[in-house]
């Protein structure tokens, strides 16, 4: 469930070495305290359990509206359930409070030296296109868009979090942002066009700083509504900083191992207090063991999706036609999940985030044009809400624009 990224390596603190003299212990348990305590020291963050999963909604983003926008973004929310956080500063109620509102404080307020507060100094940000490091590039980023938006309204949508102050908390924000083009961007000159587009940003905190971060913004959606062309937009990325060459033209998926075929999952009820099983095997299913009758079982009739570029799929037919869609273009698509975490119970519902990506080629005709041939690489987050044991609703994210990068480059 943890996210893969590399442990970095420190000391023990001279605390959790007092803490562990301070109190006699059997040897073996002394021992077992001793190797936790030094694994804890050099690690941010340690893998998820169940145990980290809020089990009901006490703490989310239904809980602090109840005080209305002037009560959960312009003032501390009082009202809402407390948490502990140690480290972090004591004007957050909870770990929702704290998301949102260094959201609110950084764009809408214009405050963004509070990411200087508020990001770790060697932060790692995966985005459409690449991986950056250190603080400075955020907030370099975040001028720069805010330049090009400068009535930028960012609205928090949801917030589905885990963990805590000792393993580090894990937070998947879903943003509808709003702005008006009258400031140049990274794309050209003002537009004076209004947008409107969907942003999914999984973080990873611990003492105040956000050092980890997934981030996938609708930009295909975005530049459609700027009145671009994304395809010509992607060949310009590539002709103003061209990539090295790849190390190789393609590889075989791990779907598929030699002549082995995809092992074939039951998708289990989530009646046994927690959805992972479910989520891991309906994914698996779909797009592992391409079993699309499959949708029925996972999706409810009614379901909604929303997807990159402003799509909405509703019911089982449009929602396999999507999948179908992707499978047709990239024939050898093989689906990983890498991160997933949620928050719920079984009778409440669950809410469930889940970043994932897949590696195939593209072979076939779709959305994307004629095959090139390409070996690609698409990653994305996924927010489900599972009611009563299936998908009612669900929101996805993808680095489309990134993809569309890859197939145009010659």
């Amino acid at each position: 469930m943890a996210d893969k990224t590399p442990e970095k390596l420190d000391k023990p603190t001279e605390a959790a070495t007092d803490k562990l003299a301070s109190k006699p212990a059997e040897p073996a348990k002394a021992a077992a305290q001793a190797k936790d305590a030094v694994a804890h020291a050099r690690t941010k963050f340690r893998s998820l359990t169940d145990a980290h999963m809020p089990k009901d909604f006490s703490i989310s983003m239904d809980n602090l509206r109840k005080g209305g926008a002037d009560g959960f973004l312009l003032s501390k929310p009082t009202y809402a359930t407390p948490q502990q956080m140690r480290g972090f500063d004591p004007e957050y109620v909870n770990i929702v409070d704290y998301i949102v509102r260094i959201t609110h404080r950084i764009w809408e307020e214009k405050d963004i030296g509070y990411i200087y507060d508020t990001y770790s100094h060697d932060c790692t940000v995966w985005d459409d296109l690449h991986l950056t490091f250190g603080r400075d590039k955020v907030v370099a980023d975040t001028i720069t868009q805010s330049n090009a938006f400068p009535d930028l309204r960012v609205v928090a949508d949801e917030v589905i979090w885990a963990g805590d102050d000792t393993v580090a908390f894990h937070s998947s924000h879903r943003t509808n942002i709003f702005g008006t083009n009258t400031g140049f961007s990274r794309f050209g000159a003002p537009t004076n066009k209004r947008v409107q587009f969907w942003c999914l940003a999984n973080c990873v905190m611990l003492d105040n700083e956000i050092f980890h971060e997934h981030v996938v913004y609708d930009t295909v959606g975005l530049l459609q509504q700027m009145g671009f062309d994304p395809v010509a937009v992607a060949r310009a990325q590539l002709e103003e900083g061209r990539a090295l060459p790849r190390d190789f033209a393609g590889a075989e998926t791990a779907r598929l191992i030699g002549q082995a075929k995809p092992q074939e999952q039951a998708i289990p009820s989530t009646a046994e207090g927690s959805p992972e099983g479910f989520v891991r095997a309906a994914l698996h299913t779909l797009w592992n063991r391409r079993n699309l009758k499959a949708v029925e079982q996972v999706y409810a009739e009614s379901a909604f999706a929303q997807m990159t570029a402003g799509r909405v799929f509703r019911g089982h037919g449009q929602l396999r036609s999507f999948i179908l869609s992707m499978m047709a273009m990239f024939p050898d698509l093989a689906h990983v999940i890498e991160d997933l975490y949620w928050m719920g119970n079984e009778t409440d519902g669950y809410l469930v985030a889940v970043r994932w990506s897949m590696l195939g080629t593209h072979r076939g005709n779709g959305r994307y044009g004629p095959p090139t041939g390409k070996e690609t690489h698409i990653w994305g987050i996924t927010h489900w809400v599972i009611e009563g044991g299936k998908v009612t609703k669900e929101w996805t994210m993808f680095n489309e624009f990134g993809l569309l990068v890859q197939l145009q480059d010659q």
